[in-house]
């Protein structure tokens, strides 16, 4: 595992605060997270993922547009959503425009569909959410059959039947990478075992290490299945500063507005710091110094065995600058650290 880490960072573009505390406009946000994403790659930062949202909260609801954007400034770094929001759109659609991005990042684009942890979508685009199942089983069986670039025979019920269906553009490098993202559910592990799809875990609450047993699931399931060993990773929230206590206030107000925000909508109870703290200290959150975050994200990947790690760098309002500051330590120390630590807990 120790040779094939890979570090990325993710964002859903969330809407940031300017420094007299005004609200920052959409479409500077997106030509921010433009920026964040260069910056990665220049620091040789192996991947970033943007996630799709219809909220007015987070400013990316197309990620394939802003990675398009990207791909004509960047040179090396993979470009993936995290997530599409398979359910809620067309199989082909989405092909096609990964297909593009494909094209225009000489073979970078990579997807992670998911059913996503929001449901706006589905009033926006006419769906009933009764049918969430049934829609994301079957355009995933869909999106399956057009990965392999050939044309498609396939037949649903959510649309009408296709027949050697050929569809373009065809993709630069022949095959884009498709992941699925899980938030924990046995079922959504199998299913995607069954597709042979390497699998993302969404991690947002409690220690990475509880994640263990679905990713040991995957792996027989996929051997059962027949299919060749993929790869496993981790999606989890963070904030690095010079130190522990810098990193921790400097997240705080923020995480508490962001989550404050959708509990409320979910009738959760208030968020705490206290709830915070535990989080940073002993679940999810990779929030410190960069010797804090490597260690932790070291302790991620091989307590799952997992080989790719991506930081969702952005939290509710926090400044531009700010973000950009995070992600350089990510680049320049934290991912030094990590692969060393990983290197070392691997036998050789």
């Amino acid at each position: 595992m120790g040779q094939s880490i890979e570090l990325g960072i993710g964002t859903f573009g969330d809407v940031t605060a300017r420094a007299d505390g005004s609200t920052t406009s959409y479409a500077q946000v997106l030509r921010d997270v433009v920026e964040e994403a260069v910056l990665a790659d220049e620091l040789g930062i192996d991947t970033i993922d943007l996630g799709e949202h219809h909220r007015d909260d987070f400013a990316i609801s197309s990620p394939e547009t802003v990675l398009a954007g990207i791909a004509t400034k960047t040179s090396r770094i993979k470009l993936s959503s995290g997530v599409t929001v398979l359910s809620s759109d067309d199989p082909i659609r989405v092909f096609q425009r990964f297909a593009t991005l494909d094209a225009l990042s000489e073979g970078r684009a990579e997807i992670i569909v998911g059913r996503g942890s929001f449901t706006e979508s589905f009033p926006l685009f006419g769906l009933e959410l009764h049918d969430y199942e049934v829609l994301f089983e079957e355009k995933l069986n869909l999106l399956a059959e057009l990965l392999k670039e050939t044309p498609v025979t396939w037949e649903g019920t959510i649309r009408p039947p296709l027949t050697n269906q050929d569809v373009f553009p065809k993709s630069h490098s022949g095959a884009i990478r498709a992941w699925v993202g899980v938030g924990g559910s046995p079922e959504s592990v199998v299913r995607t075992a069954r597709y042979g799809f390497p699998l993302m875990l969404a991690i947002i609450g409690g220690p990475h290490e509880r994640f263990a047993p679905y990713a040991d699931l995957y792996r027989r399931a996929m051997d059962q299945m027949g299919h060749a060993p993929q790869p496993i990773g981790i999606h989890t929230p963070g904030h690095i500063a010079q130190t522990d206590e810098q990193a921790i206030e400097e997240m705080w107000p923020h995480y508490e507005q962001m989550f404050g925000r959708i509990g409320r909508e979910r009738g959760w109870g208030p968020m705490t710091k206290e709830h915070y703290l535990n989080e940073v200290h002993h679940g999810a959150l990779v929030v410190g110094s960069p010797e804090t975050v490597a260690k932790k994200i070291a302790g991620a990947l091989t307590s799952v065995g997992a080989s790719r790690f991506h930081l969702k760098y952005s939290t509710g309002p926090m400044s531009h600058s700010t973000l950009m500051h995070s992600i350089e330590l990510y680049g320049t120390r934290v991912m030094p650290m990590v692969r060393e630590m990983v290197q070392e807990a691997v036998p050789a």
